[in-house]
C-alpha cells in the first residue's frame, strides 16, 4: 500500500503531458502523479523511483521528489507562514504548506514564529501538524548521566518544570528546581543529563556537573562583583529568589562557589554581603 507521509519506491506506469504516473504492484491502488517539472531526465515506463507521497489541494495523493523537513512519526521545528481562524500553515519544504489545526496548537501562534511540531494523518487521510508532541516522543534515549544533549522546550508545567524534546525525538524534563533564567516554548538549549529514569525518560539540568559548574559559578560571582565596584549585597542568609535574580543560580550553588572563593582568600562575606579582597 502506498503510504502517505513517507517515502515510497514506486514504478512508472505511464507518461503524460502532466507528468508520470506511479504505482506499486497492486491492482487495487490508484496511480499517483509526479508533476512534469519534477520528472527526472531519461526515466521510462517500468523504472522505479523513490518519492514522498502526500495530498494536493484537492486531497488527491500526489508524489514529489523533494524531501520534506519531516515525515510521518517525526518531529521538527517549522516556521509559521500564515495564520487564519481555523489554524496555521507551516513551511515544511514542499509545494503545499503543512496545516496546523487550531485544536492542535498550544498557546497563541503568530506568523514568522518557529514551533516544534509532529505530523499525523487525520480522519480524512490528510497530513497535519500538531504541537501536542508528548505522545510522539520516545523513551530509552542513547544517553547516560552527565552526557550533554540538545533539546527543544515544548511545554511548561508549573508543578514539574519544562518539558523538552531531546534531539526532537526523546522525552526530557528540566525539573522546576533546575530551571534558571527566562525561557520560552521553542527555545533550543544545551543541557546535561542529570538522571535516566527507570522508564527511560531523561531528567535534565541546565547546569554542568557540580565540580565544573562551581568553576563557572565562581567566575560569575567575580564578574558581577567587578560590575558592582567590588561589592554585592548577597550573603548566606539571602533568599533563593534574590540570588537567582542577581546571579542566575541556586542558593546551594552560590554557597558552594562563594565558600570556595572565601577559602582561596579572594572574597569576604559579612551580613551586609560579599566584597572582593584587593
Amino acid at each position: 500500500m502506498i503510504q502517505v507521509g513517507k517515502l515510497n519506491t514506486l514504478i512508472v506506469t505511464k507518461e503524460t503531458e502532466q507528468g508520470i504516473y506511479l504505482n506499486e504492484q497492486n491492482p487495487d491502488e490508484r496511480d499517483i502523479l509526479l508533476p512534469r517539472n519534477q520528472v527526472p531526465d531519461e526515466i521510462q515506463v517500468g523504472d522505479s523511483i523513490e518519492v514522498f507521497v502526500y495530498r494536493d489541494s484537492r486531497d488527491r495523493k500526489i508524489a514529489t521528489v523533494n524531501q520534506p523537513k519531516m515525515m510521518l512519526g517525526e518531529l521538527a521545528p517549522l516556521k509559521v507562514v500564515s495564520v487564519n481562524r481555523i489554524g496555521a500553515f507551516l513551511d515544511w519544504g514542499l509545494e503545499r504548506d503543512l496545516f496546523l489545526p487550531f485544536k492542535q496548537q498550544i498557546g497563541c501562534i503568530h506568523r514568522g514564529e518557529v514551533h516544534l511540531v509532529g505530523i499525523y494523518v487525520d480522519k480524512s487521510d490528510r497530513l497535519c501538524a500538531t504541537m501536542k508532541v508528548y505522545e510522539l516522543l520516545q523513551s530509552h534515549a542513547p544517553y547516560e548521566v552527565n552526557d550533554i544533549v540538545m533539546g527543544t522546550v515544548y511545554s511548561f508545567k508549573e508543578a514539574y518544570g519544562a518539558f523538552v524534546a531531546v534531539d526532537n525525538k526523546y522525552h526530557g524534563l528540566i525539573p522546576i528546581k533546575e530551571l534558571y533564567g527566562d525561557y520560552k516554548i521553542g527555545d533550543t538549549l544545551e543541557l546535561r543529563v542529570r538522571n535516566v529514569r527507570p522508564d527511560g525518560k531523561l531528567e535534565l539540568s541546565m547546569r554542568k556537573a557540580t565540580h565544573l559548574q562551581m568553576e563557572d559559578d565562581a567566575k560569575k560571582i567575580m564578574e558581577v562583583l567587578e560590575q558592582n565596584g567590588g561589592k554585592l549585597s548577597l550573603h548566606d542568609k539571602s533568599t533563593p529568589d534574590e540570588i537567582n535574580e542577581k546571579l542566575g543560580m541556586s542558593k546551594a550553588a552560590f554557597k558552594r562557589a562563594a565558600g570556595r572563593l572565601m577559602k582561596e582568600g579572594v572574597i569576604e562575606m559579612t551580613t551586609q554581603g560579599i566584597s572582593r579582597n584587593w
